[in-house]
């Protein structure tokens, strides 16, 4: 499939078969979204490939508590509003594969020629480095696409972002960003 292909068929897939995915089609769609660009050519992004279902069932429970604890309008369509959300921000439970997506703080050389307090030319900046893994998570889902497979980035998960990178046990070094859940799309649409 040419890249103009991919790019127009493309689309966020929320429904998968159970087939499984070989490892060496993660592995290779992790290497295509490396040649992502990202600042300094650092490449702040790794991946953490989930397919335990315990592991997403307790990701699932700790998201939807999240977001049930938000205070919110008292009303049916409020209601409804929590509950698509926690469908969309859980759906990934059902995939044969989700995938973590982390950064790792990057020490960018500006701050080796300007005396800026620290933090503060990232926000100057508009964080690149979640700039540099939303490209590389672009790359990911086109290669997805690409080979025959359906993808979604999610932002839900995050309402529980702290209690994620516990499960995951992801390190204070690190910090995670999104998620993408894969597989076959179930149907055409995979909806």
């Amino acid at each position: 499939m040419n890249l103009k292909t991919a790019i127009e068929n493309r689309k966020s897939v929320r429904s998968f078969t159970q087939e499984e995915i070989p490892i060496e089609d993660v592995r290779e769609m992790v290497r295509l979204a490396g040649y992502a660009p990202s600042i300094e050519n650092y490449q702040p992004w790794k991946f953490i490939m989930i397919t335990n279902k315990v592991l997403l069932d307790n990701m699932s429970n700790e998201i939807i508590k999240a977001i049930h604890a938000f205070p919110s309008r008292n009303s049916k369509i409020a209601e409804n509003l929590r509950s698509q959300a926690a469908w969309y921000a859980t759906f990934f439970e059902d995939a044969p594969v989700l995938l973590a997506v982390i950064t790792q703080h990057h020490e960018e050389y500006l701050t080796k020629a300007l005396e800026v307090p620290e933090g503060q030319l990232e926000i100057i900046r508009n964080y690149p480095g979640i700039q540099s893994v939303g490209a590389c998570v672009q790359n990911f889902l086109l290669a997805a696409t690409s080979m025959g497979y359906g993808a979604c980035w999610l932002s839900g998960p995050m309402f529980a972002r702290e209690k994620m990178e516990q499960l995951l046990k992801i390190d204070e070094n690190h910090k995670l960003v999104t998620f993408i859940a894969m597989g076959k799309p179930n149907g055409e649409n995979g909806f």
